[in-house]
């Protein structure tokens, strides 16, 4: 996770393109739509995942946009735009990770104050959460609390739909149930296989995975952060996998370095698996569908190494 200083443009920019809009009738003050807008309840996500779930659980009564939303793109490296501060502007709620994961969302929403409007933020709410590690929706048991909060929030702007959402936010907690299910019988199976990280994003899995993470944290933590990690960590991780101490290399496809890809190349020199992960779901994908498609991922990995 790189530290964003300035989110892409300047502040005078944001304030007159705010001013503009407001005097033009294009900006509503309150952020939340009129009566007949048409538009349902009107959602800003920073990252696609958590937008996702909140289209899972309005349906057709929100309308949902997404900032973060490429998988092929170091999320790191993201820039906002004035287009940007119009939608969150506009937007009867927000939600954004938190935890200078995405600061820019922080000036976006400085530079239209409205207290109307409400903001969720996903490593304040989490049950479940690593120490200074900020990638929580990794963490399927912080998805569930962060799913109440948005279903709380979404009854909160539009009551007359409470039970569409409670019913929905039903059949949501269920399929991340099925998801901690599917994660229990994998620990059953392959608890206490030894595996590397590029990064501590997923953390969040290989805990409850019960796998024995070999790579040294500060490695992780450097890598995850845009640094250099320290010189003795590279040794120990090149090691790991040269003489195949690690069974399974896990490897952010967003996150890439020359170090990181020398692992990689590596890894596969030596016969490990490669399993890549991304920190932006793919656009074909559900937030779901993505968490099992790494899982099933994984599993072959680690079933070929047995």
């Amino acid at each position: 996770m790189r530290l964003r200083t300035w989110g892409g443009y300047r502040w005078p920019v944001v304030l007159a393109i705010w001013l503009v809009g407001l005097l033009s009738g294009c900006i509503n003050p309150t952020g939340i739509p009129a009566p007949g807008s048409g538009r349902g309840v009107t959602i800003v996500a920073a990252e696609n995942f958590y937008g996702n779930l909140f289209q899972q659980l309005g349906g057709s009564h929100v309308s949902v946009t997404s900032l973060l939303n490429n998988p092929n793109a170091d999320p790191h490296e993201f820039e906002s735009s004035v287009q940007n501060a119009i939608l969150v502007n506009n937007a009867s709620i927000v939600i954004e990770n938190g935890e200078g994961y995405d600061s820019w969302m922080d000036r976006l929403l400085a530079a239209s104050p409205n207290p109307h409007r409400i903001v969720l933020i996903a490593t304040a709410l989490a049950s479940h959460k690593l120490p200074d590690n900020p990638h929580v929706w990794y963490g399927i048991d912080n998805m569930q609390t962060i799913v109440q909060a948005m279903t709380d929030a979404l009854k909160r702007v539009d009551p007359a739909h409470a039970s569409v959402y409670e019913h929905n936010q039903t059949i949501v907690s269920r399929s991340l149930a099925a998801i901690q299910q599917t994660i229990a019988a994998m620990k059953a199976q392959y608890r206490g296989t030894p595996v590397g990280l590029t990064e501590d994003i997923y953390l969040y899995q290989t805990g409850p995975l019960g796998l024995r993470v070999l790579t040294p944290y500060p490695f992780m933590k450097a890598i995850a952060e845009g640094n250099d990690p320290p010189a003795d960590t590279v040794v120990t991780a090149n090691n790991q996998i040269t003489q195949r101490k690690i069974k399974v290399l896990i490897y952010n496809e967003q996150t890439v370095t020359p170090i990181t890809t020398n692992l990689q190349q590596e890894a596969m020199q030596q016969h490990i698996p490669v399993v890549g992960v991304t920190e932006t779901m793919p656009p074909d994908k559900t937030y779901q569908a993505w968490m099992l498609g790494q899982l099933a991922a994984l599993a072959n990995a680690l079933h070929s190494t047995t």
